[in-house]
C-alpha cells in the first residue's frame, strides 16, 4: 500500500525530471543528426543539419528549464527535495541561495551543460562550413553532461544523479530520526523537517557567486578547439582547422585562467589557505589543462606560420580537453578522499565519469591512427634560430611541467588502480615550488628571447645585439630588485627573478615596436608581460611572506592550541588591552555575532615613539564561524598597501551566540549583566579610571537630543557628555538626567565595546558636581581572541600581472577573430 505523504509538492520535480530526459534525448538526436550531416556529400541537402540544430536548440531550452525549475525549488525551500535540503536554508540571503544552486555535483554539472549549450548555440550561428563536424563533438559532450543528471536505473546500474530526487528516497528518514518510526510522523515528515542544512560555511562568500560560473565557462569552452581539431581530422582539413580554432582556444585560455585566478584571490581573501595558491589536488587539476592549452596555442601559431609541428599542436589541443575531463573525474569520483577541500563525495558516478574520459580520449587517438599517413607531418629539421623552434621548445617545457604536477596529483588514482600505498607530499607547497621553479625559469627566458626571432630564419647579428641589451638591463634591475626584496640568499629565486624581468623587458621592447606599426604583436607581448609579472609577484610573496604576530613567550593559554597552530606566530588579545606587534599596537575593540558568523574588530595603530603622534590608524574585521563538523572556520581581513599586504585571521576564539534583544523585560534588567555600580560625585573635568580606560567628564549640555525625548513646558533635561580614552582612542557617550513634572528620570548610555554603562542620576548644584553611576562587566567575563598576521610583500605584482595577462588575451582574441572573418 502506497503511503500518502502530506505537504509534498511533486509537480515541479516531475517537470524538472522531464526537462532532464528531454535534454538528454535532444542532445543524442543532435549528435546523430550532425554526424550524418557531416558524412552527407550532397551539400544541397540540409535536412540532417536542420534536425541537428533543432535537437541542440531543444537541448538548450531544456537546460534552461532544468535550471529554472531547480532555482524555483531552492528559492522556495521545498525541502522534500534532497538537493534543496542538502544545500540551502531559510537563513541564507538570496545571493548565497544562488551559490547553493551549484554547490552540489548536480548543480555544477548543470552549470557546465548550460555554458556548453550557450557555446553550441553560438557555433550554430557562427561556425559556417565547420558547423556539422564541430557540433557533432559538442553535442556528444552535451549528451554525456546531461546524462550525468538523469538519475535513472538501467540494468541495475544508476546513470547520473538527479537534482530532483526526493529526500525520502535519497535518505532513510526512519534511521535519520527515531521520530519517523511512527507511521503518522513519517507521512507528515515535512512538519518536522522545516529547514535545510544550508550552504557549506567555507562557501558562504561572494566569490562563490562568480568563481564557479567563470571556471565552468572555461571548462566548457575547452571543448570548442577540441571539436575543431576532431573536425579537421575527420574532414581532412588538416591545416584549415587552426584558424577558426585559434580565437576559441585563446578565449578558453583567458576565461579558464580568469576563473583560476579568481579562485586564487578567493583563497587569499577569504578561505584562509594562508596564501593565494596551496597546490591543492583540485587546483592542480584545473591549472594543468590551462597550461597545456597555452602550450597548444603557441604551437598552433608556429604551425600556422611555418607548417611545422602539426602533430604537437593538435595533440596539445586534444590533451587539454581530456585533462579537463580528468580533472572532473578527480573532483567528482570521490577518489581524492580527504586530500582536497574542493572534492565532492562519490555519488556513484565513478564508472560514468571514466566512460566520459575514455570516449573523448579514444576518439582523437583513433582518428589520428586512421589519418596518420595523410597528416602534414614534416621531417625537415627546423632552424635553431627561428621563432617556431623555440615556441615548440617552450611548449615542450610547459608540457613536462604539467606531467610532473599531474603525476604527483594522481597518487590517489595510482593507489586505487594498482593497490599501491604512495603518500602525497607532506608539504605540498614546498614540494611543487621546488619542482616548478626551474620550469618557470625556462619558460620565461624562452618567452623573452624568442621575441627577437622571426619565423623560419632570424638575422643572427640583430638577434644577439637585442638579446645582449635586454640581458644587461635585466641583470642590473635584478640586482636591485633581489636586494630590495631580500631574496638574494637563494640562487633559484635570483634566477627566477632575472628570467621574469628579462621576459618583461624583452616583451616591452616588442610592445614599443608594435605601437610603432607592428600591431599584430601587441596581444602576445602584453600577455607575456602579464604572465611574467604574475610569476614575479607569486615568487616574492611566497618567498618572503612572514608572520608578524610574533609571540616571544611561545605560549597561548588555550588548551590544545599548539596541536593546530604555532604559538610563537600567534598573539592572544584581551578586549581593550593593547599589545605591541612590531611597529603596530593592536587592540581587540569588540565583536559582533550575526549568526552564524562572529566579526571581530581589531584596531591597528602605528605611533611615533618620539612624538607620540599617531601615524597610522585602521581597523580589520576578520570573522569566524563555529561549525560542528569543521570546528572554527576563519575568514581573514587584509590591509592593502602599495608594496605589501597585512593579512590577519583569527586562530582561536570563544564560541559566541547570536546577539539578542537586551531590552528590559519582566523579571530582568539590562544591568544584571554588570557588576554593582560605582556611585561617584564628579565635577566637570574630573577623571575616573575604569578597567577599560580613563573616563573624563565634559561640560553639561542643557539642550540634549535623544530619540523619543519630548519636553513639555517646565520640564528640565541635562546631558552629561563624557569621554573614555583607551590607548589614545576616544569613545563618547552622553547619559541624560530628566525632571518631568514631579518625577525624576535618567537615560543610561552604554559603550558596548568597552563593557561600560553610565547613568547620570543626580545634579548637586551646591557642590558643583553630578552623581554618576558607572557599571562595568565582570573582569572574569572579559573577551579574548587569538590572531595571526602575515605580511605579503609585493603581492600586488601578482594581481596586476593577472589583469595585464587577461588584457593581452583579449587583444589576441579580437585580432584572431578578424582573421576568421575572412574565411
Amino acid at each position: 500500500m502506497d503511503i500518502q505523504f502530506i505537504g509534498e509538492n511533486l509537480l515541479p520535480g516531475k517537470i524538472g525530471q522531464f526537462f532532464i530526459v528531454l535534454a538528454f534525448g535532444a542532445s543524442l538526436l543532435s549528435t546523430i543528426s550532425y554526424f550524418f550531416a557531416t558524412r552527407n556529400k550532397d551539400l544541397s541537402d540540409q535536412s540532417w543539419t536542420r534536425l541537428g540544430r533543432i535537437g541542440f536548440l531543444v537541448n538548450f531550452a531544456s537546460i534552461i528549464g532544468i535550471g529554472a525549475t531547480l532555482f524555483y525549488l531552492i528559492l522556495n525551500h521545498y525541502n522534500e527535495y534532497y538537493y534543496v535540503w542538502s544545500h540551502s536554508s531559510k537563513a541564507l540571503p538570496v545571493y548565497y541561495i544562488v551559490s547553493a544552486f551549484w554547490e552540489g555535483q548536480e548543480g555544477s554539472f548543470w552549470l557546465w551543460a548550460f555554458w556548453q549549450s550557450v557555446l553550441g548555440a553560438i557555433l550554430i550561428w557562427k561556425a559556417r562550413s565547420w558547423e556539422n563536424g564541430v557540433m557533432t563533438t559538442v553535442a556528444l559532450s552535451q549528451a554525456f553532461l546531461t546524462s550525468m543528471l538523469l538519475g535513472v536505473q538501467i540494468f541495475g546500474e544508476r546513470i547520473g544523479s538527479s537534482p530532483f530526487i526526493l529526500l525520502r528516497d535519497a535518505m532513510n528518514l526512519k534511521e535519520m530520526a527515531p521520530i519517523f518510526a511512527d507511521p503518522e510522523n513519517f507521512k507528515n515528515y515535512l512538519k518536522f523537517i522545516t529547514d535545510g542544512k544550508g550552504l557549506n560555511p567555507l562557501l558562504q562568500n561572494y566569490w562563490m557567486v562568480i568563481h564557479p560560473p567563470t571556471l565552468f565557462l572555461g571548462f566548457a569552452s575547452m571543448v570548442v578547439p577540441f571539436a575543431y581539431g576532431i573536425a579537421g581530422l575527420w574532414q581532412k582539413k588538416y591545416k584549415e582547422w587552426v584558424k577558426p580554432a585559434m580565437p576559441w582556444a585563446l578565449f578558453a585560455v583567458m576565461v579558464l585562467g580568469t576563473g583560476i585566478i579568481m579562485g586564487s584571490f578567493w583563497a587569499y581573501e577569504a578561505l584562509n589557505f594562508g596564501g593565494f595558491w596551496a597546490w591543492d589536488p583540485v587546483e592542480n587539476a584545473s591549472i594543468i589543462p590551462w597550461l597545456t592549452l597555452i602550450a597548444g596555442v603557441h604551437v598552433m601559431i608556429a604551425f600556422k606560420n611555418t607548417g611545422h609541428a602539426f602533430f604537437t599542436a593538435i595533440m596539445l589541443v586534444f590533451l587539454s580537453f581530456v585533462l579537463v575531463l580528468y580533472a572532473s573525474f578527480l573532483t567528482r569520483s570521490g577518489i581524492l578522499g580527504e586530500t582536497s577541500v574542493h572534492s565532492f563525495t562519490d555519488l556513484g558516478m565513478f564508472g560514468h565519469l571514466i566512460l566520459y574520459n575514455i570516449v573523448f580520449l579514444v576518439l582523437p587517438v583513433v582518428l589520428l591512427i586512421v589519418r596518420w599517413k595523410e597528416l602534414p607531418i614534416t621531417n625537415k629539421d627546423e632552424e635553431t634560430y627561428s621563432r617556431e623552434f623555440w615556441m615548440f621548445i617552450g611548449a615542450l617545457v610547459v608540457t613536462v611541467a604539467c606531467i610532473q604536477v599531474i603525476f604527483s596529483t594522481s597518487v590517489p588514482v595510482f593507489n586505487a588502480a594498482f593497490g599501491t600505498n604512495f603518500a602525497p607530499p607532506i608539504d605540498a607547497v614546498k614540494y611543487y615550488n621546488q619542482w616548478q621553479a626551474p620550469f618557470a625559469i625556462l619558460v620565461t627566458i624562452i618567452s623573452g628571447f624568442s621575441q627577437f626571432m622571426k619565423y623560419k630564419r632570424t638575422d643572427i647579428r640583430k638577434f644577439y645585439s637585442s638579446l645582449i641589451a635586454s640581458v644587461t638591463f635585466a641583470a642590473v634591475i635584478t640586482a636591485g630588485f633581489v636586494y630590495i626584496t631580500g631574496i638574494y640568499g637563494n640562487l633559484m629565486y635570483i634566477l627566477l627573478t632575472f628570467s621574469c624581468l628579462f621576459a618583461i623587458l624583452s616583451n616591452a621592447r616588442v610592445l614599443a615596436q608594435a605601437f610603432g606599426g607592428k600591431r599584430k604583436l601587441i596581444g602576445a607581448a602584453v600577455a607575456h608581460i602579464g604572465f611574467a609579472l604574475l610569476l614575479l609577484g607569486a615568487l616574492v610573496a611566497a618567498a618572503t611572506n612572514k608572520p608578524i604576530s610574533l609571540n616571544a613567550s611561545k605560549f597561548i593559554p588555550v588548551e590544545g592550541f599548539e596541536k593546530a597552530e604555532k604559538p610563537g606566530e600567534n598573539i592572544v588579545l584581551y578586549r581593550n588591552e593593547p599589545k605591541k606587534m612590531g611597529r603596530f599596537t593592536v587592540t581587540y575593540i569588540s565583536d559582533t555575532t550575526i549568526a552564524p558568523n562572529t566579526f571581530f574588530k581589531l584596531n591597528f595603530k602605528v605611533v611615533d615613539e618620539k612624538t607620540g603622534k599617531v601615524k597610522e590608524d585602521f581597523e580589520l574585521n576578520p570573522h569566524v564561524q563555529a561549525n560542528e563538523a569543521m570546528g572554527l572556520i576563519a575568514s581573514p581581513d587584509t590591509k592593502h598597501y602599495l608594496t605589501y599586504d597585512i593579512y590577519t585571521h583569527i586562530t582561536s576564539a570563544p564560541v559566541k551566540e547570536a546577539d539578542r534583544d537586551h531590552a528590559d523585560h519582566e523579571g530582568h534588567t539590562e544591568e544584571e549583566n554588570y557588576k554593582a555600580p560605582r556611585i561617584v560625585n564628579l565635577a566637570v573635568g574630573d577623571t575616573l579610571h575604569t578597567s577599560s580606560g580613563v573616563l573624563t567628564i565634559k561640560a553639561l549640555n542643557n539642550k540634549p537630543v535623544a530619540k523619543n525625548l519630548v519636553l513639555a513646558p517646565g520640564d528640565l533635561a541635562v546631558g552629561l557628555p563624557l569621554e573614555v580614552n583607551v590607548s589614545g582612542k576616544i569613545y563618547k557617550a552622553e547619559p541624560i538626567f530628566l525632571i518631568k513634572g514631579n518625577n525624576v528620570f535618567d537615560f543610561a548610555r552604554n559603550i558596548d565595546e568597552l563593557g561600560l554603562r553610565v547613568r547620570f542620576t543626580k545634579v548637586l548644584p551646591d557642590q558643583g558636581k553630578v552623581e554618576v553611576q558607572v557599571y562595568e562587566k565582570p573582569q572574569q567575563a572579559k573577551d579574548w581572541v587569538v590572531f595571526k598576521s602575515i605580511e605579503f610583500p609585493y603581492i600586488n605584482l601578482y594581481w596586476i600581472g593577472t589583469i595585464v595577462m587577461v588584457i593581452g588575451f583579449l587583444i589576441s582574441i579580437f585580432r584572431r577573430q578578424k582573421e576568421v572573418k575572412a574565411v
